[in-house]
């Protein structure tokens, strides 16, 4: 024979934290929703989360949600996955998204850095506003006319039609790279430089340009690729192979066109560091894959995602979004060294 089923206790209600507190549902509103200073005192918001607590009340965000207008749910538009350092972006827009009961739906551009196809055709209001990539601005065509909040990631600030910007400190990772080379004593640089045109890599052209201007005794010679090993290996080839005095460093515009470049020096002969020095951008764990390990720059990959999903919040707020740019980091392995004559 069969036990009965024991009823399932019913979810504790706004009603039932405010009985046990001895306050109004009203009072338990503004408690729990963060709106109590200055309209209950600190003694009676305690008792109100401590029976919140004690009854295990949890706010039905739904229903909030309907009443405020609000999905408490963002859009993060990224390029792609495959590359790591947006993988890391969307872990630390969601850490920080579920510390505030946001949600984060990832959206990557199903042809990496092209135009994509619309992710919400009939869901728009489904959004409370949209965090996404400049390497991705293709992919927000579909979301043109929302009306949702957007804050971009790595793009012009001179843009104003975002209602928010969060940015590296790009142009000083870059002048870290020319000035650790110019250090060693490298005066013949080749940039393999990225080929998608965006905001990010227009300023690490124009600053490591800027820092090599300054040198006064410096030259450098631009090849661009798309971001793929091989097509950085292909252009690094051909580039090293023309005839006359040979870079002694190549930087590159991120990792992966750095590994492609090394495969290049190997299969023209040349060793890395003795005879040419390569750097990257990003530090993915690639970069400590190569042999020698490869000198970069650190992009805090998480914090930006932090940072976009602060800025959004604020946006929607109704506050300012924190300003300024997030610091970035040389990190000096292997890949780097004197040229030969400054070895001689």
């Amino acid at each position: 024979m069969t036990s009965p089923q024991q009823p399932v206790p019913a979810r504790p209600t706004s009603r039932d934290v405010a009985r046990a507190a001895g306050v109004s549902q009203a009072t338990v509103s503004l408690v729990l929703g963060g709106k109590w200073p200055g309209r209950v005192s600190e003694v009676t918001a305690q008792r109100v989360r401590d029976a919140a607590a004690e009854l295990g009340y949890r706010p039905n965000l739904a229903a909030r949600s309907l009443r405020l207008g609000r999905t408490r749910t963002a859009l993060l538009v990224v390029p792609a996955l495959t590359n790591e350092f947006f993988a890391r972006v969307y872990a630390g827009a969601a850490a920080l998204a579920a510390e505030h009961d946001f949600g984060v739906v990832l959206y990557p551009s199903p042809d990496g850095t092209g135009p994509a196809r619309d992710p919400f055709a009939s869901a728009r209001a489904a959004l409370d506003g949209v965090i996404a990539s400049s390497m991705a601005a293709d992919a927000l065509d579909a979301l043109h006319g929302a009306d949702l909040p957007l804050v971009m990631l790595d793009s012009d600030p001179s843009d104003t039609g975002p209602a928010a910007h969060v940015n590296l400190d790009i142009a000083d990772g870059m002048r870290q790279v020319t000035d650790h080379l110019l250090g060693l004593g490298h005066r013949r640089f080749l940039h393999l430089a990225s080929a998608v045109d965006t905001w990010t890599f227009a300023v690490r052209a124009e600053a490591l340009h800027d820092a090599l201007g300054e040198a006064g005794d410096a030259t450098v010679r631009t090849v661009r690729a798309p971001l793929d090993v091989g097509a950085g290996r292909e252009a690094a080839e051909q580039a090293l192979a023309v005839t006359g005095e040979r870079p002694t460093a190549i930087v590159c515009d991120d990792d992966i066109l750095a590994a492609g470049a090394c495969k290049a020096a190997r299969r023209l002969g040349l060793r890395v560091p003795d005879e040419l020095s390569v750097t990257g951008f990003d530090d993915l764990a690639l970069a400590t894959a190569l042999e020698p390990e490869l000198t970069t720059v650190r992009l805090p990959a998480e914090q930006v995602g932090e940072r976009g999903m602060e800025a959004l919040l604020a946006v929607l707020d109704g506050r300012p979004a924190e300003q300024g740019g997030l610091p970035v980091e040389l990190v000096v392995r292997g890949s780097t060294a004197p040229p030969p004559a400054a070895r001689a």
